[in-house]
């Protein structure tokens, strides 16, 4: 069984600790913001608290529509306009799903200071699962390739403003769960992309963090 969608868990908590890891304050006027997995969960908490924070510009990812469609007025009730969101109803893993993204939204904003990756998907595999290469292949596609890709392609935007990246993770990538081998493996691939990515970015003063 694959779960796909937002993350579960304390979500409030959760973005607090994701607004804090950014170690900026809880401020965010002028500011414009992507957020993957943006239609349930962790994914739909972080977008309402960057609206309630002031965001200039909300950027919202998800695979379904209607859902989307309830973040943002939500988000609306936080005081951002609804001319300053924008959804965008793909799915990561579709060739060219980054691209468009990034497209759509240097084509509303034309800048870009906060990426969160947060789209994901989990599910139980195992060595003695005989459909563990699909499961593999699916849920690494999303976990981390996608988002590797997103990221590279936001990159030349948040040199330019200093911004900054969130990759949501887990405690799955230090303390591997029996039975979630897949998902298990791509979330500590997570982790080292993070660390690679924050060395690399350091010296252009790109802050990137993870939360688990």
């Amino acid at each position: 069984m694959l779960q796909v969608g937002g993350l579960r868990g304390d979500n409030y908590i959760c973005c607090k600790t994701l607004l804090n890891k950014m170690a900026v304050s809880y401020s965010f006027h002028g500011q414009v913001v992507l957020v993957t997995g943006a239609s349930s969960g962790i994914g739909a908490e972080t977008a309402v608290h960057f609206a309630e924070a002031g965001c200039d510009g909300l950027a919202m990812v998800g695979r379904d529509q209607g859902r989307l469609e309830e973040v943002r007025d939500r988000c609306t009730t936080k005081g951002i306009d609804k001319s300053k969101i924008l959804l965008i109803q793909e799915e990561m893993t579709k060739d060219g799903g980054p691209q468009r993204i990034m497209k759509a939204v240097e084509e509303k904003f034309g800048k870009l200071h906060i990426l969160v990756n947060n789209a994901g998907i989990g599910g139980f595999s195992s060595l003695s699962d005989p459909e563990l290469m699909e499961k593999y292949d699916k849920i690494y596609a999303l976990n981390v390739r996608s988002t590797a890709l997103l990221t590279q392609l936001a990159v030349p935007h948040l040199i330019e403003t200093k911004g900054n990246i969130v990759n949501v993770s887990s405690v799955c990538a230090k303390a591997a769960v029996p039975n979630m081998l897949a998902y298990n493996i791509s979330k500590a691939a997570l982790d080292y992309f993070t660390e690679s990515t924050a060395r690399y970015l350091a010296s252009k003063q790109v802050r990137v963090n993870s939360v688990k």
